[in-house]
């Protein structure tokens, strides 16, 4: 009954499917076909992933991340969070284990807002194709809007947020990732 209720999207997701091929067989096996190839992209993204988030959380020791991205880490733990969220490669999805994990680590939750939002924004080969494409004058204005509105929003996410959300967030990165 447990597998029901956990995949309950999946398993709605897939009877939509059905019901797609049975009135409408021509959209339903296009659909099909979408569905197949984005599960085999997830299949080849997420396990070098996994298994670098596994490494990450075997040999970073934990007070290692409170000092460089910890609540006392200032300046230099937001400018870690920004590279590492440059440096990102792949979709947003893959992005959130490694957040899990920052969190599971220690890492302060504004610096964890700010990698997600440099990893959905700044990342380095957006920014090599920004900058051939559009030029410096836009890409450069790109960065930095997006540094100012993900620095500023990360700050005011965490300060907004209760003490009950945050402990909540603690407590499923540290399920996720156990």
């Amino acid at each position: 009954m447990n597998i029901i209720k956990n995949y309950k999207w999946v398993w709605f997701s897939l009877v939509l499917l059905i019901i797609l091929l049975i009135l409408k067989p021509a959209k339903g096996i296009l659909a099909t076909q979408i569905t197949v190839q984005n599960l085999k992209s997830v299949a080849l993204i997420l396990p070098p992933i996994f298994v670098l988030i596994g490494l990450m959380d075997t040999w970073v020791p934990r007070e290692v991340m409170i000092r460089f991205m910890g609540e006392k880490s200032g300046l230099f733990g937001a400018l870690i969070a920004l590279f590492l969220g440059a440096m990102g490669a792949g979709p947003l999805y893959v992005a959130f284990p490694v957040a899990a994990i920052l969190v599971k680590k220690g890492a302060r939750l504004a610096y964890v807002f700010l990698f997600l939002g440099a990893w959905v924004s700044i990342k380095l080969p957006i920014f090599m194709y920004e900058l051939a494409s559009f030029g410096a004058k836009f890409t450069f204005l790109h960065v930095f809007s997006s540094l100012i509105v993900f620095g500023i929003g990360s700050l005011l996410m965490e300060k907004l947020m209760s003490k009950e959300n945050v402990a909540l967030i603690i407590e499923r990165a540290d399920k996720l990732s156990a």
